[in-house]
């Protein structure tokens, strides 16, 4: 990578998932790094022994004499002690996902973008590349265990990476490929409507290479507006379950739980996988690695080989435990699609006698403004728990407009079982005296509700 070898960066909020793996990769092309975060971890500590130089703690000295460029992470706000140094130094100062941007266009990117299903394909794709031998780059949004982390640095020229539609970051993006997997609302605290967010779509797909290609669900109705407004030239491939498809799966069958399928490009039948990641979306989802893996130029045969090894990645439809006849998962799903489609894998892979599905809402806007549809998502639980809402940037409005009591009456005018239950503790002693064996229990949503699964666990391990 050209003009990055002996350049100094600093990195403020170095222990964030897309901050680290840049730095990664920029120390694996030569640059020298430094940085600052708020504690210790892992990720830090991993860094550290890679030779990066990290403060704990934001100040101004961090920032040394020598620094070339400075990197902050999305988190930094304009008051942090470490901006203002730079600002005074005239540093350059780019946010990750600028600095994601600079670093893609040396790589043959793929962008993975869409309102669900992101971390989950990224990972899929970035594994079946690694698996074929093709030494990837990759930054995904949560920690993938067959990978070792969320993010990796290879020899080879293929960069993955998630592509945000929050804040339009992914406009910084030039890929060679772009997947985009669907649009619905979401982000509604920053977008103004449904067709605000299509125009974003529209201009990150207008950023794909003119000799590229933009791999799209053949289903989704948004996606489908996408393309019609779309202006360049890259090459077109649609993935999906129709005979339109140039990338497809045909007699889908369950079996234990997850799906065989027979694998069609175009008018070619690759096999018959059977992939590891319960739910017709991962499916789809593994369409779209296929397509972007041929697009990377693995053949068929290599990608038959591996695409059915993926286990999935933290925090998504994960298994906990089964203790004492009760199955204990946790799961990301945040969105009134993702719970729907979560719901409905479960009782595919585990049919339970009844699911108890805790969930936590993440930001009260998203709650505010999709409230009905929130509450028609969990159908297919049997027991529904809400705690108070997670809060995430945002407004005095969305607060007084909003609370999880409101979504829990909503969830049983649906005519389903529904409980608020402020507390984590609380929850936990809900579960102890009403779950029986042959249950299961799901902790879900974005925020920290992982955690009563979690000390659910313990407790069990602790009174059996």
């Amino acid at each position: 990578m050209t003009g990055v070898s002996g350049t100094k960066y600093h990195f403020i909020g170095i222990g964030g998932i897309g901050t680290s793996g840049l730095a990664k990769i920029l120390m694996k092309n030569g640059a020298s790094v430094s940085g600052s975060d708020m504690e210790d971890s892992d990720v830090v500590n991993q860094l550290r022994s890679l030779g990066a130089t990290i403060a704990i703690g934001h100040s101004p000295e961090n920032i040394s004499g020598d620094t070339d460029i400075v990197v902050m992470s999305a988190a930094i706000t304009a008051a942090n002690p470490e901006l203002g140094r730079a600002s005074e130094l005239g540093l350059p100062i780019y946010k990750y996902a600028e600095m994601l941007g600079r670093l893609f266009d040396t790589y043959t990117g793929i962008a993975v973008a869409g309102t669900h299903g992101k971390s989950t394909t990224s990972g899929w794709l970035s594994y079946v590349l690694q698996q074929a031998g093709q030494q990837p780059n990759f930054i995904v949004g949560a920690h993938i265990p067959q990978l070792g982390g969320s993010s990796g640095v290879g020899d080879g020229s293929v960069f993955v990476a998630e592509a945000c539609e929050y804040d339009r970051s992914f406009l910084n993006l030039h890929p060679s490929a772009a997947i985009l997997l669907n649009i619905e609302q979401d982000h509604l605290d920053y977008y103004r409507d449904e067709d605000d967010i299509i125009g974003a779509f529209g201009e990150f797909t207008a950023c794909v290479k003119p000799d590229g290609a933009l791999i799209v669900n053949g289903h989704d109705k948004n996606v489908a507006r996408v393309l019609r407004r779309f202006k360049t030239e890259p090459k077109i491939v649609l993935y999906g379950l129709e005979a339109h498809c140039d990338v497809r799966a045909e007699n889908l069958k369950l079996v234990d739980g997850t799906y065989k399928f027979d694998l069609y490009v175009k008018n070619d039948l690759l096999g018959r996988p059977h992939i590891a990641l319960p739910g017709e979306f991962n499916v789809l989802n593994a369409l779209a690695v296929t397509a972007g893996c041929l697009h990377a130029g693995l053949d068929g045969k290599s990608i038959l080989e591996h695409l059915g090894g993926f286990t999935g990645i933290d925090r998504r439809l994960m298994f906990k435990a089964k203790v004492d006849g009760i199955t204990i998962l946790d799961d990301y799903a945040h969105h009134p699609t993702e719970i729907r489609a979560s719901l409905k894998a479960i009782r595919q892979k585990y049919a339970p006698k009844r699911i108890w599905c805790v969930f936590q809402p993440h930001q009260y806007s998203r709650t505010r403004f999709l409230l009905d549809d929130f509450a028609e998502s969990f159908k297919l639980a049997d027991n529904t728990i809400v705690p108070e809402i997670y809060f995430v940037r945002d407004t005095a409005e969305s607060k007084s407009t909003v609370n999880a009591e409101m979504l829990a009456e909503r969830i049983r005018q649906q005519g389903c079982e529904a409980l608020f239950i402020n507390e984590f503790s609380g929850i936990l002693e809900h579960l102890k005296t009403n779950v029986k064996s042959g249950d299961l229990v799901v902790t879900m949503g974005a925020g920290t509700i992982w955690k009563v699964a979690d000390e659910y666990i313990q407790w069990f391990r602790e009174h059996r």
